[in-house]
């Protein structure tokens, strides 16, 4: 589990290692820590990064709602965060985490990475490869695409 140690307040020297894009937000990704499995990708800024570290457990911004998003808070779906890396020019964070209850994706499936692009099909096409697990209005009580 990821803890932090710095609560002065004063952004860590690390955090200066990122390299965040112009509206302050740095990509990451998550992945399951034992099957290697990619199941989202999601935007942080500068806090969720830091309460990411705090916590153990994924927070991101959502651009959408202009807020941190602390994921599964809504579904109960939450992420604990094992190890965080960083790529080699500082501007993607790889998160390998634990999935709890199995589902990353509002859709109600393991991971966002559901669709397939059929080359074989003339014209190419977009095949869904992962079966919903959950029915999302019965997790947010309302229908997500």
């Amino acid at each position: 589990m990821i803890a932090a140690t710095d609560s002065s307040g004063v952004s860590p020297a690390w955090l200066a290692e990122l390299t965040f894009d112009a509206q302050g937000l740095i990509p990451a990704i998550a992945q399951d820590a034992d099957s290697g499995t990619i199941l989202m990708v999601a935007w942080m800024n500068a806090e969720a990064v830091q309460e990411t570290v705090r916590t153990g457990c994924a927070v991101y911004y959502s651009r959408s709602r202009q807020r941190l998003w602390r994921k599964g808070e809504e579904s109960g779906h939450i992420q604990q965060v094992h190890d965080i890396r960083l790529d080699c020019d500082g501007d993607v964070l790889l998160l390998k985490i634990t999935q709890i209850g199995g589902i990353a994706c509002h859709t109600g499936r393991q991971r966002c990475f559901y669709r397939h692009l059929d080359l074989a099909a003339k014209p190419p096409q977009w095949l869904i490869q992962d079966p919903i697990l959950k029915d999302p209005q019965s997790i947010y009580g309302t229908p997500k695409s």
